[in-house]
């Protein structure tokens, strides 16, 4: 017995150390991106940082406007969610309510390998094969537009397709975790009731999994959010207003692309639009934890 309680309180301490680490690293990562990014905030304006829309950091009255930045990273992460959460977890019920042994292990096998490919091959690809096709689509709709500025398919419409397809393994991994992790005695009684497959899939087995599904949701929004380097290949890189169309530039890309050469103000407010993309997080994070705890209470 005296052995066992040793043990134990190693373990006990082992993860109390862990926990203060991950709590530490948060709140280092915090307090430093507040110190390095607001003196951007004071020396140029909240107004003008997060309100304007030109960005001209190398101009003889440079201005240092963000706000087309924030709503490409906005409608991006958006629009790639509301196509990929649809199809992420549909595939989940598949693999975890319909699809057998066989079948189920290829097409988990596919969800991994879509989770390890690395993101500038998402972002290779995207650019040669998807970004020629967009362009043959802006092509046909646009031919008679003399106001049109073509952009070779690098725009908003390739950037989000390539963040839903980079979303998807997330997103399908830990809504099919959850989907099993379900008792077998819910899926019973609803069907001892009269309900259809179907009908005990969509009306108590993904409710009784929404908690995990929704956490999913959230890792795809910080993947949507955070990603960089495929977004930088396939987007066009100009600060324009976020329509399906234009070549855009998101926050990270916009750190990416200037970053290696910005010096005095221009890098302050680098770091300014890395904490505006931050807090962002932070936001999501919170406003999705509160949903989540409120469909645990609900329950």
């Amino acid at each position: 017995m005296k052995k066992k309680a040793i043990i134990e309180l190693i373990a006990k301490i082992i993860f109390l150390v862990s926990a203060v680490i991950a709590i530490f690293a948060v709140c280092a990562i915090t307090i430093y991106m507040f110190i390095k990014g607001t003196p951007a905030l004071h020396e140029v304006g909240v107004s003008e940082l997060l309100c304007g829309n030109i960005w001209k950091p190398a101009a003889d009255e440079p201005s240092y406007g963000i706000l087309y930045i924030i709503l490409s990273s906005l409608v991006a992460t958006a629009s790639a969610i509301a196509i990929g959460v649809p199809i992420g977890v549909l595939t989940a019920v598949f693999l975890s309510e319909m699809a057998g042994k066989k079948l189920g292990g290829i097409v988990g096998s596919a969800v991994e390998l879509l989770a390890a490919i690395p993101s500038v091959i998402y972002g290779l690809i995207g650019m040669m094969v998807l970004n020629p096709i967009i362009f043959k689509l802006e092509m046909a709709l646009f031919k008679d537009d003399p106001t049109h500025q073509f952009t070779g398919g690098s725009n908003m419409l390739s950037a989000i397709i390539v963040l839903a397809i980079m979303i998807l393994p997330t997103v399908i991994s830990v809504s099919t975790s959850s989907l099993k992790a379900v008792p077998d005695q819910l899926r019973a009684a609803s069907l001892a009731l009269g309900a259809t497959k179907e009908q005990t899939i969509f009306k108590t087995v993904i409710p009784a999994a929404k908690s995990g599904i929704l956490t999913g949701v959230v890792l795809g929004i910080g993947r949507a959010l955070g990603e960089a380097m495929a977004i930088n290949m396939v987007a066009g890189g100009a600060v324009n207003l976020p329509l399906p169309f234009n070549s855009v530039r998101t926050l990270t890309t916009q750190i990416v692309s200037e970053m290696g050469y910005a010096q005095g103000l221009h890098r302050e407010v680098l770091f300014t639009v890395g904490l505006v993309l931050y807090v962002f997080i932070m936001i999501v994070n919170f406003a999705l934890l509160r949903a989540r705890k409120a469909g645990v209470a609900d329950e």
